[in-house]
């Protein structure tokens, strides 16, 4: 179940890691990096598709009021994505590290869609930013990435992670 549907989450933002098709993880290999990243993740609802490969999963980060919904996308619309990325960056890109991204970005063809959430706990919803912790999603998305052999993307921004 989707943390869309849980009322105790409430969405914040979304990340991409964009990566090659050939390099989606296996269901195994994801619960593993992700379980071992720190004590306490949750990994639930993980959907494959036939080959075993992730088409989808929710990690829940008790210790920092947050959960994250991954989902796999693949086609045009991620074609699409890297063509307006590398149209906006090439400008952009600074360092050397930011230019190998951006040269990384031309052989991807898949992405994992990351929703980050933030677990609700005071009644007071001015309240809510002082339980949420961010080092779950940094950690998250670090770990995918290099799962993935991919680049992370701050879908608001565009900026490489």
């Amino acid at each position: 179940m989707s943390l869309f549907a849980n009322p105790q989450y409430r969405w914040r933002e979304t990340y991409s890691i964009l990566f090659r098709a050939a390099d989606r993880p296996a269901a195994a290999a994801l619960r593993k990096t992700f379980e071992d990243l720190r004590a306490g993740y949750r990994v639930t609802d993980v959907t494959t598709d036939a080959a075993g490969q992730v088409e989808s999963a929710t990690v829940i980060a008790p210790a920092d009021f947050a959960g994250m919904d991954l989902s796999f996308v693949a086609g045009e619309d991620v074609r699409e994505q890297i063509c307006e990325l590398l149209a906006e960056r090439k400008q952009a890109a600074s360092s050397k590290k930011e230019q190998a991204k951006l040269r990384q970005l031309t052989e991807c063809d898949a992405r994992f869609d990351v929703f980050h959430f933030e677990q609700i706990v005071a009644d007071d919803p001015s309240e809510d930013d002082e339980y949420m912790d961010p080092g779950s999603l940094i950690s998250l998305l670090k770990s995918l990435a290099h799962l993935c052999r991919g680049v992370g993307v701050d879908s608001t921004s565009g900026a490489l992670l």
